[in-house]
């Protein structure tokens, strides 16, 4: 088994070096540390002074602060200085982008730098140009030269270093020998590694980080093969998804990559890249880290070890499966709404998962984001059902309703080998549960799977009750290809958290981890019934009255209203329902394995920002969140423009005070754009590019 973690089976966090932050210790099974990113100008040094305080009075452990030049590294001083008199001693990180020398003047002031190897030395134009090896090799002595005074200076002053590889950032160099590829992110760091392992200086620790979770996990468990395979040590890891967004799709974004990561023990130092006030980011942190605070593998049984992964950490392959009805073979994975738990369902309850009826016309409308299947245990539903949704009973109930001749909508969910002492099944499909590796049932116990290898009606739904769940599932995947079942499988994740927040991180982390293995054709969540009444108690009414005013509208002549700034978020303004639906969607959007909506690549801003990214942001999303498919980057300066945005079909960057340059792919379109004018040119050029359509008709 190639080794890219401790352990597939249970959590075990990988072994690394100690790293020294200041009195801060990272590494070496160190608590997994929590940081954040200030947004000020760093030449404001009140401002940005009480906003570090606001981060680490919320938690941060270490607070991030750019420094795009000699003077903002200068400042960075006097920033120190003042929180160190008002007693605040956390360290603080230099970001570092294109610029040695402010590099080197940071690394004599603040407890660690962060560098791009991307931009460091090297420089990216978009250029393709074929290197020979002893060009190749010219250009990693330019990088010797370049980057070695920064690793002495670090060494004399006792300053941690990340080296932090941006996917959307390789240089040209780079990218002209390994692609825009998980290993071109890899090498550009290592490059830079054996370069302070050479000067024997090890206080570094790095990142891998992308817009797109998948290339971020590969590019991470792909370091930690090449370290251990070079060096037979690895270095402490920052774990981050670059660009992840705002509100709920920063946060699901974020625990897809940042979670599936942490589940394979991988990780020193955790941030969450949202576009909002950075002290918000730490509650987020939290709740990533809550499920692993305590964990281990629980039971008297453990899950089997796996001898051979049947699949590939490195890269992505969907498991092949056979299709059954809508599930499976080549379809995007479904969506299995849970609402057994709501007392009498009425057709206003299937509005929150994607269906919406007109009692004048008598006709349903369906959403992009309307689930496919809906659960609701043992009731069958009192009226005509929309024409693409199906419902799963229990058997029972199941067989009450064929005997009246309404199989044709409805569908059994049996448990497990209950499905093989029956001859009461559907004809057409049947859904079977597995509680994967739970405390009585071992490996070899299994042996009803052997009664339904390949039956053209079944799909396992699989779940577990242990607490390393995602790893349970996982092993029940291997152990289906190990024996040549093809039978399409959902993954059901039951929460039992207390927020709103630890529900998402719980679906995102683990289902999300299935996904970017290629695990997987339809997700069921649910949670326990006081974690559901919990939420459902926080749901105010009222606050969907005029849910639209969370993102800003667009009125049908075109022009834009005044938007609220506030993140947009589900997490408060949605019924349980909506809100795990809602999180469905977008957790399979965050992997990529069905694109239901629009997708925002957005900067978390910093000091380098031109613009209100936060309002920027909540405009732009306002015009343009009915446009399915589209990834639309919205970047507050150069920094994090071109480079950082590659994943995106059209890029709104900030180039100057007050201007915004447009892009399509990497290529510049408009130049110097006046910000007021900007999101309307933003529209043309979609037009212009034929990815625009027109927006239903809403109410003002």
């Amino acid at each position: 088994m190639q080794a890219y973690c401790a352990s597939t089976t249970e959590y075990k966090r990988l072994a690394t070096r100690e790293v020294r932050i200041g009195d801060l210790l990272m590494g070496n099974f160190h608590p997994i540390r929590m940081q954040t990113m200030t947004t000020t100008d760093t030449m404001d040094t009140l401002a940005t002074v009480e906003q570090s305080i606001r981060c680490i009075e919320a938690g941060a452990e270490l607070v991030r602060i750019t420094a795009p030049s000699k003077k903002e590294a200068e400042n960075l001083l006097h920033i120190k200085n003042k929180l160190r008199r008002r007693g605040y001693t956390t360290p603080l990180v230099a970001d570092i982008h294109f610029t040695p020398n402010a590099a080197e003047i940071a690394a004599r002031i603040v407890e660690k730098v962060r560098v791009n190897p991307g931009n460091y030395v090297d420089k990216k134009k978009f250029e393709l140009i074929e290197y020979t090896d002893a060009d190749y090799a010219e250009e990693i002595e330019r990088i010797y030269e370049k980057f070695t005074p920064l690793v002495k200076i670090c060494k004399e002053y006792g300053t941690a270093m990340r080296i932090g590889t941006n996917h959307g950032s390789l240089s040209d160099r780079i990218m002209s020998r390994y692609g825009d590829t998980p290993m071109g992110m890899v090498e550009s760091a290592m490059e830079f590694l054996r370069i302070a392992r050479g000067e024997n200086f090890h206080n570094i620790v790095l990142s891998m980080k992308a817009s797109n979770p998948q290339v971020m996990v590969q590019a991470y468990r792909l370091l930690v093969h090449t370290m251990d395979q070079e060096f037979g040590e690895c270095y402490p890891l920052h774990l981050g998804v670059t660009e992840a967004g705002d509100g709920e799709d920063g946060r699901i974004k974020s625990a897809v990559g940042i979670g599936t990561l942490l589940q394979d023990g991988l990780g020193d130092t955790i941030r969450v890249s949202l576009t909002e006030d950075p002290e918000l980011e730490i509650p987020v942190c939290k709740a990533l880290l809550k499920p692993f605070e305590n964990q281990i593998a629980n039971g008297a049984n453990q899950v089997p070890v796996v001898e051979k992964l049947t699949y590939d950490p490195f890269n992505y392959k969907r498991r092949n499966s056979f299709a059954v009805s809508n599930i499976g073979g080549t379809q995007v994975p479904v969506v299995v709404a849970d609402l057994s738990k709501v007392e009498a369902i009425t057709p206003a309850h299937l509005e929150s998962i994607g269906y919406s009826y007109d009692a004048d016309t008598d006709k349903w409308a369906i959403a992009d984001t309307a689930a496919d299947y809906v659960f609701t245990g043992h009731q069958v539903l009192p009226f005509a059902l929309p024409g693409t949704l199906k419902v799963l009973v229990f058997p029972a109930t199941w067989a009450e309703v064929a005997q009246q001749g309404g199989e044709a909508k409805y569908y059994p969910l049996f448990q497990d080998s209950g499905f093989t002492q029956t001859s009461m099944r559907s004809p057409l499909l049947n859904f079977v549960m597995v509680d994967c590796y739970n405390d009585t049932t071992a490996v070899n116990d299994y042996t009803f799977l052997d009664a339904i290898v390949n039956d053209p009606t079944v799909v396992l739904c699989l779940s577990s009750e242990r607490t390393n769940s995602m790893q349970a599932v996982r092993r029940m995947f291997v152990e289906l290809d190990s024996r040549g079942i093809k039978n399409p499988a959902i993954i059901v994740v039951d929460s039992k958290g207390d927020t709103a927040d630890d529900h998402l991180i719980k679906y995102a982390s683990d289902a999300g981890a299935l996904l970017l293995e290629g695990y997987g054709d339809g997700v069921c969540f649910g949670m326990t019934k006081s974690s559901y009444d919990q939420l459902a108690a926080s749901y105010q009414l009222e606050a969907t009255a005029d849910s639209r005013q969370a993102t800003g509208e667009l009125l049908v002549d075109g022009s834009l209203l005044s938007v609220v700034s506030a993140p947009r978020t589900y997490l408060q303004n949605a019924a349980p329902e909506q809100f795990i639906n809602n999180t469905a969607f977008s957790i399979l959007q965050a992997t990529r394995t069905r694109i239901s909506k629009t997708e925002y690549i957005s900067c978390p801003s910093c000091g380098r920002t031109l613009f209100d990214l936060q309002e920027t942001t909540a405009r732009i999303r306002a015009v343009t969140n009915h446009l399915k498919g589209v990834k639309i980057a919205i970047m507050g300066c150069i920094v994090n423009g071109p480079g950082e945005m590659a994943d995106a079909d059209f890029g709104y960057v900030g180039s100057g005070p007050g201007k915004i340059t447009l892009y399509k792919g990497k290529e510049v379109v408009k130049r110097n754009v006046p910000s007021e004018v900007a999101v309307e040119e933003l529209i043309n050029l979609l037009k212009e590019n034929e990815a625009w359509i027109a927006p239903l008709m809403v109410k003002a």
